[in-house]
């Protein structure tokens, strides 16, 4: 459902999210590493997540990427529409053009009762929510 891009998005969103309480700035190459994606593609994520005021940029010797509390308790899916858009929700299972209640897929009403609880879910679940297994070691953002 959700796109590689969007995925690799979540997981540099909740990278910063779990260095919160260092108060440090993460940069392109470490967040990139920690999560095993290209730094060009966490480059270009990050950009739109600063547009979007999901997380934010700061310039200089110093600079880098960092959340501040008020962005923690973001719900997931403002990343979600940053990089997937809201189609997400509402695209058919099987990936046809012409899906809808009066023409159906074969899927339709199955996959339309899973596509809206995965977006209740991103929708209840805020970034902060995310990172507490991965600060305690119970999640992993790699491999």
């Amino acid at each position: 459902m959700l796109s590689h891009t969007c995925k690799t998005a979540i997981k540099a969103v909740i990278y910063l999210a779990s260095k919160h309480d260092t108060r440090t700035n993460a940069g392109i190459k470490e967040i990139a590493d920690y999560i095993d994606a290209s730094e060009h593609t966490v480059g270009k994520l990050l950009q739109t997540l600063v547009k979007q005021n999901i997380v934010n940029s700061v310039k200089g010797p110093s600079g880098g990427f960092n959340i501040s509390p008020e962005q923690l308790q973001q719900p997931i899916i403002n990343i979600v529409s940053s990089i997937d858009g809201d189609q997400v929700f509402k695209e058919c299972g099987l990936g046809l053009s012409r899906c809808s209640s009066a023409h159906p897929c074969p899927i339709h009403d199955e996959y339309k009762v899973a596509r809206n609880l995965i977006e209740e879910l991103f929708a209840t679940n805020k970034i902060c929510d995310l990172c507490k297994p991965v600060s305690s070691g119970a999640a992993y953002l790699f491999g």
